[in-house]
């Protein structure tokens, strides 16, 4: 018999599971929720060569585990909503108790995803309404990694008034909404954190060699090769010298004491290229899913660069994660809502980059104007924003008669002075909330924007202006913080749009924020 080394008996005895025993992620645990009416896998490890068979609501799946102890077995649709178990028997016996089908969505992103519930401005009255036993979500712990991983850490947490508070309020008032209006139970998979990119979510065989994606890989290599740990501790000492002295000044003005930001070793930092697919979604495929929304964009929205390095960049992820799921998921996103700026033109090409991602098929968004605050990155209106991601599902994956979006641009034309616009999703007619339309802006050949006059003719918008006698492009919105008032009759509001393809040049400084 083969000796088991003294380290490895070691992390068993701390793990508590004996070497035979099977196991399975985490995502696979009390409350879980699996995907109804779809194959659902159920995976794990056991010893190699080891029977096991998995079991729930009246069905059994037998497989043996591979010689690297892998095994997979692929679930019957399911078709229950009432809380059953599944129960996985192999050399042991793992009883997963209160499972539910339903709807399962990923809810991924950066901080205004995972900004929670209780920070929401309807925080109260979600929390009075918030005895929902069918609704659950599993928070995947935050964290990067070098190569992909196959755990993660995390549990399912039923909703009830004590729970919700924690839970992200995007991905909630989104869940609660597909709950109520189907009377299903729904699982919302939370991997979300602050103040990360979109590349540091797109896995490394999806972006390595994009021409658009490559200065950023390139930056961080130089970063790699800088990288001196005892200078970075010296840096660090001064740092921490500065810091406590801004925390005492802080304490004695009454003020909010400032966060510690050392200097971190780039290998370890969560905003590199692939490092949070490889913690937070590569442990969750091949879950079953219905599909994905998404509220990131903030991080790369600093600068010009970033903002037309993310057209490609959106739709990369998009298409690696229903690559590596293996079908082509429901995704759908948050386009970025009104913030100050400075107009760095940045946070308007990551919204058009967002609408030009429409292309894509199977896939929608929820335009956030006149949700946002343009003085906090965090605006707490987001019980809205759920509802606004939920009419998209519920009309497009769940075939309900319900407006899905708010008027998107689909074509001009030009004639004599004046400039047609005609839009899609223009349910119950376009209308001008308080008053004339506003916040467009016409131009002429020598591409100097003027204030335009738009008015409403029929399911069409007429631009014009008496400085612009050969009108050639029309903006709508186009500025970090704009002016609008341009809605559907169901009361979404208008997607910002341009209808050049001008080259956008910086036109103010950047003020870096930290989403």
């Amino acid at each position: 018999m083969k000796r088991l080394s003294l380290s490895f008996l070691a992390a068993l005895s701390l793990s508590g599971i004996a070497p035979a025993d099977v196991s399975l992620p985490a995502l696979f645990s009390d409350h879980m929720v699996l995907q109804r009416d779809r194959t659902a896998p159920v995976w794990g490890r056991a010893e190699p060569s080891e029977p096991v068979s998995v079991s729930i609501a009246g069905q059994t799946k037998t497989t043996t585990a591979g010689a690297d102890g892998k095994w997979r077995v692929n679930l019957d649709k399911l078709q229950t909503s009432e809380p059953t178990t599944l129960t996985v028997k192999g050399k042991n016996t793992l009883t997963i108790q209160d499972v539910l089908a339903g709807e399962v969505w990923l809810c991924s992103g950066q901080s205004n995803m995972g900004f929670a519930v209780g920070k929401s401005s309807t925080y109260e009255q979600a929390k009075t309404a918030a005895d929902l036993p069918k609704v659950r979500v599993f928070r995947v712990a935050s964290g990067g990694a070098d190569e992909p991983q196959e755990k993660c850490t995390g549990q399912w947490i039923v909703c009830t008034p004590a729970t919700v508070g924690s839970f992200s309020a995007a991905a909630f008032f989104f869940g609660r909404e597909i709950h109520t209006r189907l009377g299903v139970p729904v699982g919302l998979i939370h991997s979300a954190v602050g103040g990360t990119p979109v590349e540091a979510w797109t896995s490394l065989q999806a972006q390595r060699n994009v021409p658009e994606v490559k200065p950023i890989f390139e930056s961080w290599e130089k970063k790699f090769a800088q990288w001196d740990p005892e200078k970075a501790k010296a840096q660090n000492e001064k740092l921490k010298a500065s810091h406590d002295a801004a925390v005492e000044r802080a304490k004695a003005a009454g003020k909010a004491v400032p966060k510690f930001r050392p200097i971190a070793d780039p290998k370890t930092d969560v905003h590199r290229p692939v490092s949070l697919f490889n913690a937070m979604i590569a442990p969750l495929i091949p879950y079953a899913i219905r599909g994905a929304i998404w509220y990131q964009g903030e991080n790369n929205a600093h600068n010009v660069e970033g903002g037309l390095a993310y057209r490609k960049q959106l739709p990369l992820l998009v298409e690696d994660w229903r690559k590596r799921w293996g079908y082509e998921f429901p995704f759908a996103w948050v386009q970025l809502p009104e913030l100050e700026r400075g107009d760095s033109q940045g946070w308007c090409l990551v919204r058009e980059a967002m609408l030009k991602s429409l292309k894509l098929p199977h896939t929608g968004m929820a335009v956030a104007l006149g949700l946002g605050d343009a003085h906090n990155i965090h605006p707490t209106r987001k019980e809205e924003v759920g509802q606004r991601l939920a009419a998209w599902a519920l009309a497009d994956v769940y075939g309900q008669k319900v407006a899905s979006s708010g008027p998107l641009y689909a074509a001009h034309k030009i004639a004599g002075d004046k400039v047609t616009i005609s839009f899609t999703h223009t349910d119950g007619g376009l209308v001008a909330k308080e008053g004339d339309l506003k916040g467009f802006v016409i131009a002429g050949e020598d591409k100097q924007w003027k204030p335009a006059t738009a008015k409403i003719d029929d399911a069409k918008i007429v631009v014009s202006s008496p400085e612009v006698k050969a009108p050639v492009a029309v903006r709508y919105a186009w500025k970090d913080n704009p002016e609008f008032n341009l809605y559907n009759g169901a009361g979404l509001p208008a997607s910002p749009f341009r209808t050049d393809d001008w080259p956008i040049a910086e036109t103010a400084p950047v003020r870096k924020q930290s989403p």
